[in-house]
């Protein structure tokens, strides 16, 4: 979704090198050499490489048939249905509204997996955790306004820190719904075998970071729900517009940080990563039936056509926009290639190029709003979901 903020990036990028002295955010920045081990001081295994299938997961796929039984005791011998939200920003409240209003047409499955990336990453828990917490994502993605998410900072605090925005309102939003109820519920399910993941950007990797949400929920550190917390608001945190968000890692017995940024930097939208053999995961776990994966993307499929003035920032905006937008249509047909791959039957959400409604701020609730009873009433009377990406 375009936004103001993305007009002035440009800006940051153009002069960059001669603020980057004057950076706010302290670095003990992760050495190159350390960076296949570093891991959060006390939960290993919290994080993986989002292009590259975890070395655990071997381990886990190769224990004796009875012990999986007893560990993933939810998942085993059962359907399998995964779900998968992109980013998007305020339109997420397309996904939200669908998944309301899949629930109350009496058809939503319990998704053996999750995963989200940026708006993806904060519905992500509670569509994980069922229609219990329908009334969660309505209330967030309806009831809040920019004001009440960002504050702008002056012009010259903006330029010589990290980001256009400052969080502060968004984090007090995320404590008040990532809490330790959500959390302890969380490590229920993941207890059963579910999953939830989500994705954010090693900005000095640029590679995907997949965080493995269940298993911080039951590590028993005393800083697992503000880690959850932190990881989605990385995952939403738009590059040089969000402030980056550091994490503290450990490496060879020392400590150090590593910086991420928007999921979405990476990709809009994920499933595994391409190199997992999941048709042995399928036949290890003796899944019944056909998987199901449902895509939900937060946004429409075809380009937005708009004039585009010979200005310099005019271009700069549409441009980003257009590679965002080619970005996700690239990571769908990724997983819908990898699913047919595995066996896996594919479905897609998007919102229909009949919602020409324009925002008139960032984050407008009438917007998300009337963006939302799209997605309820679509999903309510049955959502006509695409078995392929465009194009096949």
């Amino acid at each position: 979704m375009k936004t103001k903020y993305s007009v002035i990036l440009f800006v940051f990028i153009s002069i960059v090198c001669l603020l980057s002295s004057c950076a706010t955010v302290p670095r003990n920045p992760l050495p190159e050499k350390f960076a296949d081990k570093a891991q959060i001081p006390h939960i290993p295994r919290a994080k993986f490489w989002g292009d590259k299938s975890p070395s655990f997961f071997k381990l886990v796929a190769g224990q004796p048939l009875e012990k999986l039984k007893r560990q993933f005791h939810g998942v085993f011998g059962k359907e399998h249905t995964y779900l998968a939200l992109s980013g998007g920003g305020a339109d997420g409240a397309f996904g939200a509204g669908l998944l309301v209003g899949w629930s109350d047409a009496g058809t939503r499955p319990e998704f053996t997996i999750v995963t989200g990336i940026s708006t993806g990453a904060i519905m992500a828990p509670f569509a994980f955790l069922g229609p219990a917490y329908d009334d969660k994502l309505e209330e967030m993605y309806t009831k809040y306004s920019t004001k009440d998410l960002v504050t702008e900072r002056y012009i010259l605090s903006a330029l010589l820190g990290s980001s256009v925005v400052d969080t502060a309102p968004m984090k007090k939003m995320l404590v008040k719904y990532i809490n330790q109820g959500l959390m302890e519920a969380i490590g229920a399910e993941y207890k059963k075998g579910r999953r939830l993941y989500v994705a954010t950007t090693n900005i000095d990797a640029k590679r995907s970071v997949i965080w493995n949400i269940g298993l911080i929920a039951i590590s028993g550190q005393p800083e697992a729900l503000r880690l959850i917390r932190k990881i989605i608001l990385a995952s939403a945190a738009i590059p040089a517009i969000f402030p980056p968000v550091v994490f503290e890692v450990e490496a060879d017995g020392k400590r150090y940080d590593e910086m991420h940024v928007d999921g979405g930097a990476a990709s809009q939208v994920f499933l595994y990563p391409a190199d997992l053999d999941w048709k042995y995961v399928l036949e290890k776990f003796e899944v019944k039936g056909t998987p199901r994966a449902y895509v939900v993307r937060n946004s429409p499929l075809n380009p937005d056509w708009e004039t585009v003035h010979p200005k310099i920032l005019s271009i700069a905006d549409e441009s980003i926009s257009s590679l965002i937008r080619t970005q996700g249509i690239g990571d769908m047909y990724r997983i819908y290639l990898d699913c047919k791959r595995d066996g896996i039957e594919f479905n897609l959400a998007y919102i229909p190029d009949e919602f020409d409604m324009k925002p008139k701020e960032d984050f407008d609730p009438v917007y998300m709003g009337k963006l939302f009873e799209l997605g309820y009433e679509m999903a309510k009377n049955g959502y006509p979901w695409e078995k392929a990406p465009p194009g096949f």
